[in-house]
């Protein structure tokens, strides 16, 4: 059975005092189950503090984003072991965001991959179309080839050590969603790439939902049958409404 996963992406927001405070309304909510692994993934500035907060807690921590590299003269990046030593074991890789604004490759994600594997943590390699890629009809080629260029060489153990997120790029802070049903269409084809490579991977493998998902839309997203959980953006930044969210994976 895969893991259903619930993943609050902060992107650049909350300070070290504002993460404490909603991540304490989350350890004393209703977010504890054992349906979904809850997971956050605060600002590298927050990182210490969510650390300390969650250790020994049923909330995972995660950063969102390391270099490719392990250590050395890389002014302004952080390590894999950096965030491992405050508590990490997730980390988002290759995110649209990282890719518009900072021209990252499928080349570099995959080497990102790479690093984050042979640390012990956990890699959820983005993946997804702008607007135009699918008004051109370039959906499945763009999701494809980033498919195949971030999971380029990976051997069968660690691919299934991987989880991917689908982000449709033009559902994310638009307002608008994907349909549940153009949602299971691409997650059900992203399986079926990733089954080209270890069909077994792809079977274990975790696929997240990552456009806007919110509490009113969480439940028939989470139903299809490929959608194993969500990378949240915008509504992970409340407490209620990432609770929310939690509680249609139920």
């Amino acid at each position: 059975m895969r893991k259903t996963i619930i993943a609050g992406n902060w992107k650049m927001n909350k300070t070290a005092t504002e993460a404490e405070a909603l991540l304490r309304g989350l350890l004393d909510g209703d977010s504890r189950t054992d349906k979904a692994q809850l997971l956050v993934c605060p600002p590298y500035t927050a990182l210490e503090t969510a650390g300390k907060l969650l250790k020994g807690s049923h909330i995972a921590l995660g950063a969102q984003d390391i270099s490719e590299h392990e250590e050395g003269a890389y002014t302004g990046d952080i390590s894999a072991q950096m965030i491992l030593t405050l508590g990490a074991t997730y980390v988002i890789l290759g995110h649209s965001e990282r890719r518009q604004y900072h021209a990252e490759t499928d080349q570099l994600v995959n080497a990102k991959v790479k690093t984050a594997l042979n640390a012990g943590l956990t890699p959820i390699i983005c993946v997804g179309e702008t607007l135009e890629q699918r008004e051109n009809n370039e959906t499945e080629s763009v999701v494809a080839a980033q498919v195949k260029g971030t999971l380029a060489d990976l051997a069968s153990d660690q691919l299934k050590n991987v989880v991917i997120a689908y982000e449709p790029v033009w559902a994310i802070g638009t307002g608008k969603t994907a349909t549940p049903e153009q949602a299971q269409q691409m997650h059900q084809f992203i399986r079926e790439k990733v089954a080209e490579k270890d069909t077994e991977a792809a079977d274990l493998l975790p696929i997240l939902y990552g456009g806007s998902m919110k509490p009113k839309n969480a439940a028939d997203l989470l139903g299809q049958k490929d959608i194993d959980g969500g990378l949240i953006g915008g509504a992970s930044l409340d407490a209620d409404n990432f609770i929310g969210i939690l509680k249609a994976a139920r």
